[in-house]
C-alpha cells in the first residue's frame, strides 16, 4: 500500500511540474536528493561501524551479558509464559539490551530469532501469541539510553551539538515504553489467559 501512495506523490509530481513548465526542478530536485542520500549513507558507515564494533566489544566484554542478567526479572514480569531458561528469554534479553544502547541494527537480529523461538512455543501458529506481541510493543517503542544512530545522524549533518537529544529521547523512549507495557497488560487482560506454551 505504501509503494502505491509513494507512486502516487511521483506521478502527481512529474504531471503537476510538466503542466507548469517545471520538469527542469523535478529533476535537478532527483538528482539532488540522491546526491545527499549517498553522501549522508557514506557519512554513516563510519559512525555506525564504530558503534557496531562497540556493540561487539561490549558483548564480548560481558556487558551485554551483565544487562540480561539486570532484565531477567523483567523479561520473568514481561513474557510470563516463557520459561526463563528457554533460548527465547535469552534472545529477547539480547534484544532489549541493544535497545537500550540505541543499537537497533544489533537488536534486529536478536529479535528475528526471538520471534523464531518464541513461534515454537505459540500453541496457535496462525495467530501471535500474547508474548510475540509483546516483544513486538516493546521493540518498537523501546526506551534507549543512548540513541547511538540518531546521533551517528547529527553528526554526519555536522550539529552543533549531535548528543543533546539523550535527554529527550529517554524521556521520549520511556513515555513510550510505559505505553507499551500498559496496553499490551490491557490487551491480555481482554484476552484472557493463552494456553500453557511448551519448552521447559
Amino acid at each position: 500500500m505504501v509503494n502505491y501512495i509513494w507512486l502516487f506523490f511521483l506521478v502527481v509530481g512529474f504531471v503537476v511540474a510538466a503542466v507548469q513548465g517545471n520538469i527542469d526542478v523535478v529533476t535537478k530536485a532527483v538528482f539532488e536528493g540522491a546526491e545527499n542520500g549517498v553522501t549522508v549513507s557514506l557519512g554513516l558507515i563510519s559512525i555506525l561501524t564504530f558503534w557496531m564494533g562497540m556493540m561487539r566489544i561490549a558483548e564480548d566484554g560481558g556487558l551485554i551479558q551483565a544487562l540480561s542478567k539486570l532484565l531477567r526479572p523483567v523479561v520473568r514480569f514481561l513474557f510470563p509464559s516463557v520459561p526463563i531458561n528457554h533460548p527465547a528469554a535469552g534472545y529477547i534479553m539480547s534484544n532489549m539490551s541493544a535497545n537500550l544502547l540505541g543499537l537497533g541494527n544489533a537488536a534486529t537480529p536478536m529479535g528475528i530469532k526471538a520471534m523464531q523461538e518464541l513461534q515454537k512455543l505459540n500453541p496457535d501458529k496462525d495467530r501471535a501469541s500474547p508474548a510475540m506481541s509483546t516483544l513486538l510493543a516493546l521493540n518498537t517503542a523501546s526506551i534507549t539510553l543512548i540513541p547511538t544512530t540518531l546521533i551517528a545522524i547529527r553528526m554526519n549533518l555536522h550539529s552543533g551539538n549531535p548528543a543533546e537529544i539523550i535527554g529527550t529521547t529517554l524521556l521520549a523512549t520511556a513515555v513510550s515504553t510505559l505505553a507499551a507495557i500498559v496496553v499490551d497488560r490491557w490487551y491480555r487482560k481482554r484476552e484472557g489467559p493463552m494456553p500453557p506454551t511448551g519448552g521447559g
